[in-house]
């Protein structure tokens, strides 16, 4: 286990950089969280860049801590798979001669891997002196049945690249008198998602491994799903419904499978981050009746499976992963919707389309203090 070790930290022997583009908005929202007591919690779709994150972290934490007291685990690596995280750092304390009164930074990297790990970060929480960040690319990590770790963690979560992060991944720089090249850029933007590593490189087969990998690796056989088919399946139709609303009834009829299992495999596919949905606003009756909104975790991954068409759907979708952290629902009222409802905003997104007149007139009809038609990609850039 020792080399293992020594491999995932190299900091231990010689001077580190980690050579990856950053993303401040979320290093900086975890700097903060460093001194508190908290478990931090790292969550979001697989390859979204929740390790470079978190590399990029321990090249600052360097600067004023030792290298002996930083210790990242991957908890998916080979040669660790029948070591409990306890054994795994009880062995980096012994390799540094720790005490547990000694103050340690500890990351956990994918630590959905290991069953019962509620349990060992609360034991680490409780009785170690040290700083955990974890991370996970499902969603599962956020349930505690047993409550192990209530009032004990911040989650993060880490979405793709925005459009500003896209810009940055893309080395574009642009003067002010050239600013029409942004529109250049964005549609590229609409096209390819943020997924940083495909954005750096444009490998469409990098992207279908992912959604491969995904499939098998953290749905079909982390639940054991007999028929592999009927999962690739589901996430093209979901890929194909991403903007619009959704019945889990129609689906099971489009699919030839039952209603309990559309239910299973949707809770699945979010658990992964794949997609997200959105209720309508209203009573519980009202929302209980009608579909809830789906959009895909990742453009490029809606791209991949549909080709890139029904811009105003992609373009909606881009627009919802901007304000998803403000947890939006939608309006519908006979016959007639509008996109997002939050904080006492009301927002439709039209791509580079008007809004027709029962449409408007539902728009002007509810009241809110603020009330935004997205339809282009510089009212797209003021969205917070």
């Amino acid at each position: 286990m020792e080399q293992i070790l020594y491999k995932l930290n190299p900091w231990w022997e010689v001077e580190f950089h980690t050579k990856s583009i950053p993303r401040p908005k979320y290093r900086n929202k975890l700097s903060r969280f460093l001194p508190l007591r908290d478990i931090v919690l790292l969550t979001g779709l697989r390859r979204v860049g929740k390790t470079t994150i978190i590399k990029q972290l321990v090249e600052e934490l360097l600067q004023e801590v030792k290298p002996e007291l930083i210790f990242y685990v991957s908890l998916d690596a080979y040669g660790l798979e029948k070591h409990s995280i306890h054994e795994i750092v009880t062995r980096y304390r012994t390799i540094h001669r720790l005490g547990l009164d000694q103050k340690i930074y500890v990351f956990l990297d994918e630590i959905a891997f290991k069953e019962d790990f509620q349990r060992e970060l609360k034991d680490f929480y409780d009785n170690e002196n040290m700083k955990i960040c974890a991370s996970a690319s499902s969603a599962s990590i956020l349930r505690d049945k047993k409550a192990y770790l209530t009032g004990r963690t911040r989650t993060i979560e880490i979405l793709p690249l925005d459009f500003e992060e896209f810009l940055v991944f893309r080395n574009a720089k642009i003067k002010t008198a050239d600013a029409y090249l942004l529109e250049n850029y964005f549609m590229e933007y609409m096209q390819t998602g943020g997924l940083p590593e495909y954005v750096l490189t444009g490998d469409i087969v990098y992207l279908s491994e992912l959604v491969d990998s995904i499939l098998y690796k953290d749905i079909i056989a982390f639940h054991n799903i007999k028929d592999p088919a009927i999962v690739k399946d589901f996430f093209r139709l979901l890929m194909e419904r991403a903007g619009k609303i959704i019945t889990l009834n129609k689906m099971a009829k489009i699919l030839g499978i039952s209603l309990d299992t559309v239910r299973r495999y949707m809770e699945y596919f979010k658990e992964t981050y794949m997609v997200y949905t959105v209720e309508r606003c209203g009573k519980l009756n009202q929302r209980l009746r009608t579909g809830k909104k789906l959009y895909a975790g990742d453009v490029g991954l809606r791209n991949m499976a549909t080709g890139f068409r029904d811009r105003g759907a992609v373009f909606e979708n881009m627009v919802y992963l901007k304000i998803k952290q403000h947890n939006p629902c939608y309006i519908y009222e006979d016959g007639n919707e509008i996109d997002f409802f939050f904080k006492d905003t009301l927002m439709e997104v039209k791509f580079r389309e008007k809004l027709k007149d029962k449409q408007l007139r539902l728009f002007e009809k509810i009241p809110a203090k603020e009330k935004i038609i997205v339809s282009e990609w510089q009212e797209y850039m003021k969205l917070r």
